[in-house]
């Protein structure tokens, strides 16, 4: 039999003693429920908050990667003394947005002495390099550019070069706005898939592509990690650990990009290029301790098939570490060997007492 009574207002049992009790003790842990939810559920909303603004900030910046565009740096100054010269950056394979804008900004106390800057940012959804053009022609109109200066950083340079050409064939057409190329520098540039020191790799990437295989990133991650474990000498863990995660990131490159960068460097062919660029001179400059790209097979290919073009091709980044294309590890030692380089590919353009312009 229970204990409680009835309560004989509504016949519903009342509380006895210890029911009483109970329910203070409810009432007084439903109070400190409530103050500690409070402090939760504001906690949470905030981080819930911070989380979907990522979340939303990160798919805008996926969606605006579906297309190439040219990333521009702070330069006022190089603005203001070259109103109608910009520098081009083609960036190497894999590397991301930022990791482009990182390398022209660290490159500005060499570069910037020659001209704007500027980087191409390539699309996730693959290379394609009829669109790369159509964002430098953009860039270059909008902009009202009349020349272009263009580094190429590690593959880049081959499609530098590519770039080089189709502007050539456009501006012998008698197209009024198509921008001359002034220089080309070639960072690390293989002339040819045979330059590539791990090319069995490029194989086996090209021919998953062929077949509609589209890598994982988790996969790749994996990948980058081992493969630049086992290439340790090329790099510090700090290096290792840092370029291995930045696959993994939403902002990375993505798999179909790779991809489409390993094909374009398998198919390239130099001797469709040579002899198609004008007069435009190139500089040549690399590591004999890179890893990567064979330095000294890469650098007689460009001196066999652009004579009239190699200004020069004996200056090397001795000191960068990676060897291979590392001016955002090694900036130093790129400026120093760029301050020699441009000279002679551009000497100081005749902007003195305000005559400004694109022309050398």
């Amino acid at each position: 039999m229970s204990s409680d009574s009835t309560d004989p207002r509504g016949g519903t049992p009342a509380l006895g003693e210890a029911g009483v009790h109970g329910m203070v003790e409810v009432l007084r842990a439903a109070g400190r429920m409530r103050r500690v939810s409070r402090r939760a559920f504001l906690t949470g909303a905030v981080g819930s908050g911070l989380l979907a603004a990522d979340m939303m900030v990160t798919k805008a910046i996926q969606a605006q990667r579906r297309s190439t565009v040219v990333l521009t740096a702070n330069d006022d100054d190089a603005r203001r003394r070259f109103p109608g010269t910009s520098w081009v950056l083609l960036p190497g394979y894999k590397t991301s947005w930022e990791e482009a804008q990182l390398i022209i900004t660290l490159l500005a106390p060499s570069l910037g002495e020659r001209g704007q800057l500027a980087a191409v940012g390539y699309s996730n959804d693959g290379l394609e390099v009829d669109e790369v053009m159509d964002a430098i022609l953009a860039h270059a109109s909008r902009n009202k550019l009349t020349e272009l200066n263009l580094y190429g950083h590690s593959f880049g340079g081959m499609l530098a070069i590519d770039v080089a050409s189709r502007l050539t064939r456009l501006g012998a057409s008698g197209s009024a706005s198509v921008p001359r190329v002034g220089a080309i520098v070639l960072d690390s540039t293989p002339a040819s898939k045979y330059d590539v020191k791990d090319l069995s790799w490029f194989e086996g990437v090209v021919e998953l592509y062929e077949l509609g295989f589209r890598v994982p990133s988790i996969l790749r991650g994996g990948y980058e990690l081992g493969e630049r474990i086992v290439n340790k000498h090329e790099r510090t863990w700090t290096q290792v650990v840092d370029q291995a995660l930045e696959q993994l990131t939403p902002l990375a490159p993505s798999s179909v990009l790779i991809q489409t960068e390993s094909q374009y460097i398998y198919d390239w062919d130099v001797t469709r290029f040579a002899g198609e660029i004008g007069r435009t001179p190139i500089g040549f400059i690399g590591n004999p301790g890179d890893q990567t790209v064979d330095y000294e097979s890469a650098r007689a290919r460009w001196q066999k098939y652009f004579p009239d073009n190699l200004a020069s091709s004996s200056l090397q980044t001795l000191g960068a570490f990676p060897a291979h294309a590392s001016p955002e590890w090694s900036a130093l030692v790129y400026n120093t060997v760029l301050g020699t380089l441009l000279p002679e590919l551009l000497p100081l353009p005749r902007r003195i007492g305000g005559a400004g312009g694109g022309g050398r």
